[in-house]
């Protein structure tokens, strides 16, 4: 095998390994936010694990945030408006990203 094989090979494993982890931050985030956000509903325990497997399951409707942050507003309604929900979007991602870096 040649040097260009071996790089290709590195570059294609690289980018599958990125891939997975962006797929399970942001499923981790989406399950971080049903939980924050079954707990501005009111929910707890079971409740708001499976309104978390909601959230989660609302992010393979479409590419992209959308989907959930659609799913999340509907619900909270009043509860939390679209700057606080995108905020705490936000924030979770980054302590999604630190989870999953302190399982490694």
């Amino acid at each position: 095998m040649s040097t260009f094989d071996d790089r290709e090979n590195a570059f294609e494993n690289k980018f599958a390994h990125d891939a997975e982890m962006q797929f399970r931050a942001e499923a981790r985030r989406n399950k971080l936010l049903g939980l924050w956000a079954a707990g501005l509903m009111g929910k707890s325990g079971e409740d708001a694990l499976s309104y978390a497997k909601e959230v989660v399951a609302a992010d393979f409707e479409e590419a992209g945030d959308e989907d959930v942050y659609r799913k999340v507003s509907g619900d909270l309604g009043s509860l939390a408006d679209e700057a606080t929900i995108r905020a705490q979007m936000k924030a979770l991602m980054t302590e999604a990203k630190a989870q999953l870096m302190e399982e490694s």
